[in-house]
């Protein structure tokens, strides 16, 4: 018998050719970035903490005695807070007692929705490349796997929607979004939220929506929450956190809000996982969602202008790029450095050690060996979250490895 976890372990590509298990690869090129000295744009995470006034209030809440378990469904004001930022950005109305509920992370919300909802016998529907968290949750649940290509374009990337209307059948359980898009920088258009609304619909299934980006948008990309379309607000569940919008990652305060009785399905998994978390910054996110705008506001300001800084850097380097309209992240086509059948994830590995960069291959994110993960093999992702002077140094190591090539 197969146990469980090597199931999981190969769903994320985590299995060695000897049957050994291998490391992620955001553990394995951040290994390398710090063994060899390289400027680390692999593993998205800020290299500042977010704004000092949240983590005071976090202070205060400790001092304040909020060191206990709090509820298990989280504190009210942030629940409370969840329903005001929702009906303040998009219009959709949330009773926070029941239709809001604290997670440890986006993570947690994930895994707890997809254990609860799906399990053997129904398929899940992936956005492909995917963050590889989807893909465990899924082999967890013993559910199958179906992905769905998004492909790059002069658009950016953009979802097949003749694959994903060929992908749904009646065993569709759930479809798992994420946008903006992970590790691609997309935001999905209205033509394709549309489109998935329509299969939801027909197929009767439930949409997962992990939104943890939604504030992160460029060039005047709107995120529009699939629950606000016609149809979705009663099959929607809506995943988001406080590590991205606020830079505070290591939190791991999440949330996930829709019909109450989902939340209580998810609610009946999460209250066996990690039960409860996180007291005192709980009410410090809080704050953070009603008084937080500005702050969101700068941090994008921010992120937009070394995301230019990357791109044109890459693209001096010699590689040809997709601007993303969101996210930490832009990916990069290696092929014109390396040839037409180059091995990304060889030169990822390769990298640290010959330029003085890491990053991580896009193929990470793909099913092993599916045909999109051989379409993106010369492709790889690169984080701006970083400060300037790990982004100036990174790009002046690759145009001095782009004009040795």
């Amino acid at each position: 018998m197969t146990e469980r976890w090597r199931t999981v372990a190969a769903a994320t590509g985590l299995v060695a050719p000897d049957g050994t298990t291998r490391p992620t690869i955001f553990a394995e090129m951040s290994a390398l970035a710090a063994r060899t000295g390289a400027a680390n744009l692999g593993q998205g995470f800020p290299d500042a903490d977010g704004p000092e006034w949240i983590r005071e209030a976090a202070v205060d809440a400790i001092r304040d005695g909020a060191n206990q378990y709090p509820p298990g469904r989280g504190v009210p004001e942030l629940r409370a807070a969840v329903a005001r930022h929702q009906r303040r950005h998009y219009g959709l109305e949330l009773d926070p007692s029941t239709e809001v509920l604290v997670t440890a992370g986006a993570t947690e919300a994930l895994a707890t929705a997809v254990l609860a909802l799906a399990g053997p016998g129904d398929e899940v529907i992936t956005l492909e490349p995917f963050f590889d968290s989807h893909a465990a949750n899924i082999a967890m649940a013993g559910a199958t796997h179906v992905p769905v290509p998004i492909v790059p374009g002069p658009d950016g990337f953009r979802v097949d929607l003749e694959a994903f209307e060929r992908a749904v059948s009646p065993r569709t359980r759930l479809i798992l979004l994420n946008t903006p898009h992970n590790p691609t920088g997309s935001v999905l258009s209205a033509d394709e939220l549309e489109a998935i609304a329509r299969a939801a619909v027909a197929a009767d299934a439930v949409v997962l929506s992990d939104e943890v980006y939604e504030h992160l948008t460029f060039d005047g990309a709107s995120h529009v929450p699939i629950a606000t379309l016609p149809g979705m607000r009663e099959r929607t569940l809506t995943v988001s956190s406080a590590g991205k919008t606020f830079s505070l990652t290591g939190w791991k305060i999440g949330w996930i809000s829709g019909p109450a009785a989902l939340i209580e399905a998810v609610l009946a998994i999460k209250q066996f996982t990690t039960f409860v978390g996180g007291a005192p910054f709980q009410p410090a996110v809080a704050r953070a969602l009603d008084e937080g705008d500005p702050d969101v506001a700068a941090l994008r300001d921010d992120l937009d202008a070394r995301r230019g800084f990357l791109v044109d850097g890459l693209r001096r380097a010699g590689f040809d790029t997709v601007v993303p309209s969101g996210t930490y992240f832009v990916c990069a086509d290696a092929s014109a450095l390396l040839g037409a059948h180059a091995d990304g994830a060889a030169f990822a590995r390769a990298l640290p050690e010959a330029a003085g960069v890491a990053t991580v291959p896009l193929s990470a994110f793909c099913v092993p060996g599916s045909p999109t993960a051989l379409a993106l093999a010369p492709w790889l992702r690169f984080t701006f979250v970083k400060d300037r002077a790990t982004l100036e140094t990174a790009v002046e190591r690759l145009i001095a490895f782009g004009a040795s090539r």
